[in-house]
């Protein structure tokens, strides 16, 4: 499959059957993540499993009306930041969760981005917060992103070349 193919495919996929996911396939998906680019090549990334069905459920209720198909995901992997290491920990993180999203797609499972900086937990506590406490990480790393990972339903219908906002693109100056 071309690269252009698997960004063309890759969706975000928010319905899942509850079924376990393989080790290996975790495996590859931290693999991806692990090997983003970094600024200064500081990887100021954490990243935190979360195969629990308990520990999934509560997770779902992170974040007010966006996190709710972490309750039957297989997985999520939870990615905090030490921002002491580099003031672009945020750009290297979005990267470290860009690449796991595409291979998840690529392995055939579903995934999706699920924002947690500068979100709101249900309870009046900040997403950061109560994933901090729920999952013991420590005060000096911050919240970026939840990937929620899971077996598919059914896979979105794939974008077109044709379909892309060509229009966004600027050739030489605005």
């Amino acid at each position: 499959m071309e690269l252009l193919d698997v960004f063309l495919k890759r969706r975000s996929v928010r319905k899942y059957t509850g079924e376990q996911i393989a080790k290996e396939k975790i495996e590859k998906i931290l693999y991806a993540g692990l090997s983003s680019a970094s600024g200064r090549s500081r990887q100021p990334w954490e990243l935190v499993v979360v195969q629990d069905k308990e520990v999934l459920k509560k997770l779902s209720e992170s974040r007010v009306g966006a996190a709710k198909m972490l309750e039957n995901a297989g997985c999520a992997i939870v990615v905090f930041a030490d921002t002491e290491k580099t003031d672009v920990w945020i750009e290297d993180c979005s990267i470290v969760m860009s690449n796991m999203h595409l291979m998840a797609d690529s392995l055939g499972l579903g995934s999706c981005w699920i924002q947690g900086r500068l979100r709101d937990a249900e309870n009046g506590i900040t997403t950061e917060q109560y994933c901090r406490e729920l999952l013991h990480v420590p005060e000096n790393y911050v919240l970026e992103a939840m990937l929620s990972i899971g077996i598919l339903e059914e896979h979105p219908k794939s974008r077109k070349v044709e379909e892309l906002p060509m229009e966004k693109v600027h050739w030489g100056n605005w």
